[in-house]
This record gives structure tokens, C-alpha cells and sequence, in this order.
């Protein structure tokens, strides 16, 4: 495969990850939703189930979208993607590549306010990336945890901003 080609993927699916994770962090359920096929696909997110992607962001509207007892935010989540290894498959007969696999490393932390925890936590996600009209999308996420520590925040200070959702808006512009 011409290494040009075969790096402009490449680059197209980090973005894409990084956008999923920014949905993810910025409660942009649309921007979520965005990153997966339109119909089909598979998500499997260990703890939170096995599903599509349709039905995932409901389970993400319940989680990301609670309201803590003082009216904010119950949940504060940070995503960091890293440690990427993405093969780009050679399409027969060549042309543009329409299919890769990839495997991403997550080191992620989660405040609950309501319940006064932070958790920190690392997994692997094993993906599989197809282009769907034009664009690199996921068709599946698979995440499995790996280690976890969840400690009080009883001498802690959360601070956030206003949490002003805007659907779509992790994945705006986006063209791969």
C-alpha cells in the first residue's frame, strides 16, 4: 500500500478516536453517536453492556448527562487515548483502503460528586474502522478493563465550569 495513503488513514482514525473520546468528555451525545456506523455496529463496554450504538447513547445520556444534588454535574469524566497500533487493510485489487483494525490503551478518570469518589482506571479498546460515506467511522468498540482504584474526595475541591452541552459539537468539521 502507497505509504501516503496508508498514513492519511491512519491519521483520520486517530481523530476519529480522539473526537469519540471528546464526545465522551464534553457529554456530546450527538458527537458520540456520530462516530459509529449509521445502522449496525457493535459496542461492548464491559461493565456498561454489549450493544449498538443507537442504544449505547442512551446508557450514555443516563450516565453523562446525571445531575448531582446540587443541580451540576454528578459526573466529570476524562478520557486520554494513547499507545495507538492501527493496521490499515490493503483493499484487493488496491484503491483506498475501507476497513482497519486498531487497538488504543485508556487511562481514564471519573468523578462521581454525588457520591464523593474519583476513580482512575486503564483498559484496552480493540476496534474495527470502516469508511461509510466518505468518512472513517467505527462499526465496533470493544473495551476491556484493566486495573482500578477508586479513593474519597473527603478533603477535595471540585471545581467545573458550567456544563453547557452542545450536540455535535466534539465532532463538527469533521471529514474523516
Amino acid at each position: 500500500m502507497d505509504y501516503e495513503v496508508e498514513g492519511r488513514a491512519r491519521a483520520a482514525i486517530e481523530q476519529l478516536k480522539y473526537r469519540y473520546w471528546r464526545a465522551c468528555d464534553a457529554k456530546d451525545s450527538r458527537g458520540f453517536r456520530e462516530c459509529f456506523v449509521t445502522s449496525g455496529g457493535v459496542l461492548d463496554f464491559g461493565p456498561l453492556g454489549r450493544t449498538d450504538p443507537d442504544t449505547m447513547v442512551g446508557v450514555f445520556q443516563k450516565i453523562a448527562l446525571a445531575t448531582a444534588a446540587d443541580g451540576g454535574p454528578r459526573i466529570l469524566d476524562m478520557h486520554h487515548g494513547f499507545m495507538p497500533s492501527i493496521d490499515v487493510e490493503v483493499p484487493a485489487g488496491g484503491g483506498q483502503p475501507t476497513r482497519a483494525t486498531g487497538t488504543w490503551t485508556l487511562q481514564f478518570r471519573q468523578v462521581d460528586r454525588d457520591n464523593g469518589t474519583e476513580t482512575l482506571s486503564t483498559g484496552e479498546y480493540s476496534d474495527v474502522y470502516v469508511v461509510e460515506d466518505g468518512r472513517w467511522v467505527m462499526t465496533e468498540c470493544l473495551f476491556t478493563p484493566g486495573w482500578s482504584v477508586t479513593r474519597t474526595l473527603d478533603d477535595a475541591t471540585v471545581t467545573y465550569p458550567d456544563v453547557v452541552v452542545e450536540p455535535g459539537a466534539a465532532t463538527a468539521g469533521a471529514d474523516s
